[in-house]
């Protein structure tokens, strides 16, 4: 996927969503003023947003490969047990 196609946007006013361009339960990610911003449509069409604070998941994710970064979310979300 391009990133012109990615739904989530920052610009100097904030994060910028295109819900419209979202995909049903799939996972969306920026990092914002030192924190991972997640965010996903369920199948009601409800947008759902969390906010990682910790310093070690934010460091991680910058670090990783994007093909890496899922990864990693996922297995912070198991981890908190978020999906329930």
């Amino acid at each position: 996927m391009k990133m012109v196609d990615y739904p989530v946007l920052i610009e100097k006013e904030g994060i910028k969503l295109q819900t419209e361009k979202m995909e049903v339960d799939k996972l969306y990610y920026c990092i914002y003023q030192e924190k991972v911003m997640l965010f996903f449509k369920d199948k009601n069409d409800l947008l759902n947003c969390y906010e990682i604070e910790e310093k070690e998941i934010v460091d991680e994710v910058k670090q990783a490969q994007s093909d890496d970064i899922e990864k990693v979310l996922e297995k912070y979300i198991e981890k908190k047990n978020l999906n329930h």
